[in-house]
């Protein structure tokens, strides 16, 4: 292997392996510039800082675009298939985080350049990779999968609530009170379920503050539905990957939680209960 080749290599075990500890290190300091840039981003975003330091903040924008540039280049230089990491996801958003950086060098006014900045952030979700990180975001991903369907009926239901109240809501008040149309009375029925209440639009009628207060009433019953239900399923996903285990003698798997012997054989699935059979009166010989 010559020179070229190995240190080729070499860069991509730390640029792409994150389960290496050279890798493991440059992704820590790939998120500290990540955050850096957004932060500047946020920080630029007001507009008397902005006024005051704007030669600096254009500064430390091309310094961290050369910086993206740079580690850009080196994943197309040591990466086994540099087309397809280009057009891969984590590709594309590696290339928009150069992409600020040499637009405002000819629009260094453009606000929408600020969306672009703050499209860097997705590149956390590459440090996430990380394995310390990955198992934990298994979990989440196995719960948001496990509780799909409960969730799905609760929007559908909490979305014909909305309706009926909305709709209910611009028949009793009207558009003399604000509620000038059916999704106007939705976004009102929308804003009180969450217990957001903006005040912008308020019921007049007895008969609408009777409305309103069921609907807050309501709002409060169901507001830890989504919430219960997510945390239910994160629990069993955690559980099942703690307590998950196979026969040793038939390789039967899928016992429930609670289980100590094998239902297919009888046999002990843990060895501390085989070692306490053995060593009982009636295992003696």
């Amino acid at each position: 292997m010559d020179t070229n080749t190995r240190w080729r290599e070499q860069l991509r075990i730390i640029i792409f392996q994150s389960d290496t500890k050279p890798g493991r290190r440059f992704d820590k300091i790939l998120l500290v510039i990540i955050l850096c840039s957004l932060l500047v981003a946020i920080i630029d975003s007001i507009e008397p800082v902005h006024r005051q330091y704007a030669d600096l903040f254009a500064w430390i924008e091309w310094g961290l675009t050369f910086i993206f540039a740079v580690e850009y280049i080196l994943r197309l230089y040591c990466s086994p298939k540099p087309l397809k990491y280009a057009f891969s996801f984590y590709g594309l958003i590696d290339l928009l985080a150069i992409v600020p950086g040499i637009l405002a060098i000819y629009y260094s006014d453009a606000q929408y350049l600020l969306i672009v900045r703050v499209v860097r952030m997705l590149r956390i979700f590459r440090v996430l990779k990380l394995s310390p990180y990955l198992k934990q975001a298994n979990y989440l991903l196995a719960a948001l999968q496990g509780s799909k369907q409960k969730i799905i009926v609760f929007l559908v239901t909490v979305s014909t609530l909305v309706t009926v109240f909305g709709t209910l809501m611009y028949v009793v008040e009207g558009p003399q009170h604000g509620f000038t149309s059916i999704p106007k009375g939705i976004y009102w029925a929308v804003v009180t379920l969450t217990t957001v209440g903006f005040g912008d639009i308020v019921p007049k009628t007895p008969l609408g503050q009777i409305l309103s207060s069921l609907v807050m009433i309501t709002g409060y019953s169901i507001i830890a539905v989504p919430t219960g239900i997510f945390t239910a399923e994160l629990a069993n996903a955690m559980r099942g990957d703690q307590l998950q285990h196979d026969c040793p003698i038939c390789a039967k798997n899928s016992h429930e939680h609670s289980a100590a012997f094998c239902s297919r054989c009888g046999n002990a699935l843990f060895s501390k209960i085989d070692s306490q059979a053995s060593s009982g009166p009636c295992g003696k010989v």
